[in-house]
């Protein structure tokens, strides 16, 4: 990758020397100047921990400690979701920033967007897609806590083949960011364990304000960012946004397929790998970057997020048709020859076997 047209340099501890960072070229067309009124710049950041609070709080209450027992006596389909979740995104956004060649600070919000554990939208989508809820919310607990060592992990590592970037990476940050994600996420458990009554309040209470929360946030941040915005919308992140859900819908599918997974735990895999944990990105980017190193690149999250629902809605609406169209036991059963009669009772009865099959696999785990 070349980063011949860009200045990056840091000097340690948390002084950036950053001079003119980024300077506007046919190649990079990236605009990032000290724009950010100091008063506006900690009110984004106050903000952004409100977000990722209210979010972590809202997911912990929808997670049951007994569920999240079953699928820990029973690891292996955690394990292979665990393996989507921080083997193939990762590779995908890393692979992306060299495709399209971008600059420095957009790979580290691609590859910090990438990294980052599941969020709550793939519980929503697995929802969607009839998946093993169980499964996608265990999933989701598991990929947060393991964040914590994995995160900063696959950043040292995916930053070394991307100049400039590897010790200027603020992992002190990083971790503060993934803490607040932990704390929260154990208060929630905790309510929805020892206080269920409360949970659904507590979720219903918590998307209010995360929806005025974000609202507020988006308009104080199109204010400030003004025309920088367009970085954001350049070609090349624009691109990275629309192939990267899309790309860890598909590989988490096939890799679930290659370990023969049941069919809705493919789904649910599939859900979890392409679906990131954009408030998680969206605070790392903002609060463990100086404001002029960052830019408006702190809002890419939410264009992710943008594709990423699009992209699961058309899977769900895919799934959907497939469902509806589909033909039933007894139109299967009308296409076989009439005097096949070892096929007769297997038809006849398909229905139920499909049930008792569903209800086995609740019992006895993915496999």
């Amino acid at each position: 990758m070349d980063f011949n047209q860009t200045e990056w340099q840091y000097s340690g501890g948390n002084d950036w020397n950053h001079g003119n960072l980024y300077n506007v070229t046919p190649h990079n067309s990236t605009i990032l100047q000290n724009f950010f009124d100091p008063v506006k710049d900690k009110a984004i950041n106050g903000l952004s921990v409100v977000i990722l609070f209210i979010t972590m709080v809202s997911l912990g209450c929808s997670m049951e400690v007994s569920k999240i027992k079953a699928h820990i006596v029973k690891p292996k389909g955690v394990a292979i979701a665990l393996i989507a979740q921080f083997g193939i995104m990762p590779l995908v956004a890393f692979t992306s920033a060299k495709i399209f060649q971008v600059g420095p600070m957009e790979a580290v919000a691609i590859l910090i967007c990438g990294c980052c554990p599941g969020g709550n939208l793939s519980n929503i989508f697995t929802l969607a897609l009839e998946g093993d809820m169980n499964l996608s919310i265990v999933m989701t607990t598991c990929s947060t806590i393991m964040a914590l060592g994995m995160m900063p992990l696959l950043l040292f590592l995916y930053c070394k083949g991307i100049q400039n970037i590897q010790y200027n990476m603020p992992y002190t940050g990083i971790l503060i960011a993934l803490i607040l994600t932990l704390v929260p996420c154990m208060i929630g458990i905790a309510i929805n364990h020892w206080a269920p009554r409360y949970s659904s309040t507590v979720k219903k209470v918590g998307l209010s304000l995360l929806l005025v929360a974000a609202l507020v946030i988006g308009i104080i941040s199109g204010i400030t960012v003004g025309n920088a915005i367009w970085v954001l919308l350049s070609p090349q992140m624009m691109a990275t946004a629309t192939l990267m859900p899309m790309t860890g819908f598909l590989l988490g599918y096939i890799l679930s397929s290659a370990f023969r997974l049941k069919e809705r735990c493919k789904r649910t895999v599939a859900m979890e790998t392409g679906c990131q944990n954009i408030q998680l990105c969206a605070t790392i980017l903002k609060v463990a970057f100086p404001p002029d190193v960052i830019g408006a690149l702190f809002l890419f999250p939410l264009l992710y997020t943008f594709f990423q629902c699009v992209e699961s809605l058309l899977l769900v609406t895919i799934y959907r048709c497939y469902k509806r169209f589909k033909p039933t036991p007894e139109e299967l059963q009308e296409a076989l020859p009439y005097n096949s009669i070892l096929d007769a009772p297997a038809c006849s009865g398909a229905q139920g076997d499909e049930e008792e099959e569903e209800e086995q696999d609740e019992e006895e785990g993915i496999w």
